[in-house]
């Protein structure tokens, strides 16, 4: 076996998985929070890819466009809490769901129907030639979204032991309690969509960078949830060390079997791991385990 080879799948494995852990990130913070399943991260994603192109189109430098994009995608967030799920108040957590993915559809078609289907070039300043350490060769713009990431990933966690982040614990574990003591829980359920807002605009910058901003980068929801099965949806460790095992193996295993079958076995690798986790440990490895008496 080429150890050289191993080690380069292993490595730009890790920085990916890092990345699907960034659009993990958002489904965990809303989950979190409102105990609802965000099948709209994917089309967040993209939408905050289109937006941080957009101010660049501007001549904005693409410092500036990420900033302007994260304080357009908080307030965004806040907006679909405000004029959509508050509506859903007392409804049964699957319509809610439901409407998630009714949103991922309505942006992937509204998004790129305004600002153009052919990709859209995003360039974070990092250049395309590896870095190159003895004989394996890393992708530059992978090694800044792995420390785009663990950077979010490091905000997360210090935001949830804040007095703020303390009140989303207590609404996502009882909504009704938490009203009674006083907390707003519509302020915090849009807190959590106004941040995994702010998520999406991380993920949406490196991987437009990486494959262009385009309505494809909604396809991202399927590796992150494959994310938070395996890690645990309510788990920010979770997602941090899901994200990695999952860009792990959908690198290492389709970097030896794809030459063999062709290709195209890194969904499958995906599927297996939801399969797998969903058989054997539903809440995943870090998640909450809720047992209710019936």
């Amino acid at each position: 076996m080429n150890i050289e080879f191993f080690l380069e799948l292993l490595a730009n494995g890790a920085l990916t998985g890092l990345m699907y852990g960034m659009v993990a990130l958002g489904i965990v913070l809303i989950y979190k929070s409102s105990g609802v399943l965000n099948f709209s991260q994917g089309a967040m994603v993209m939408t905050a890819g289109y937006v941080t192109w957009l101010m660049t189109s501007f001549g904005l430098s693409i410092y500036a466009a990420v900033a302007l994009g994260i304080v357009a995608m908080f307030v965004f967030g806040l907006l679909i809490e405000r004029l959509l799920l508050r509506s859903m108040v007392g409804q049964p957590i699957i319509m809610i769901v439901m409407l998630t993915l009714g949103l991922d559809v309505f942006l992937r078609g509204l998004v790129p129907g305004i600002l153009g289907t052919s990709p859209k070039h995003l360039d974070i300043g990092v250049g395309m030639a590896p870095l190159i350490l003895g004989d394996v060769f890393i992708n530059r713009v992978y090694l800044v979204g792995g420390v785009v990431a663990l950077a979010l990933f490091a905000l997360a966690a210090l935001f949830f032991r804040t007095r703020l982040g303390t009140k989303l614990r207590a609404v996502s574990d009882d909504h009704v309690s938490s009203w009674s003591v006083g907390i707003s829980v519509e302020h915090a359920v849009a807190m959590s969509w106004g941040l995994a807002g702010v998520c999406a605009v991380g993920a949406g910058t490196i991987w437009g960078t990486v494959q262009g901003v385009e309505w494809s980068l909604t396809a991202l929801l399927f590796p992150a949830v494959a994310v938070v099965i395996l890690g645990g949806i309510d788990s920010i460790l979770g997602a941090l060390l899901g994200g990695i095992v999952v860009g792990v193996l959908g690198s290492v295993i389709p970097g030896y079997v794809d030459p063999l079958v062709g290709g195209s076995t890194r969904d499958v690798v995906t599927s297996i791991i939801i399969l797998l986790t969903i058989m054997i440990r539903p809440y995943g490895m870090f998640g909450r385990e809720d047992i209710e008496r019936i």
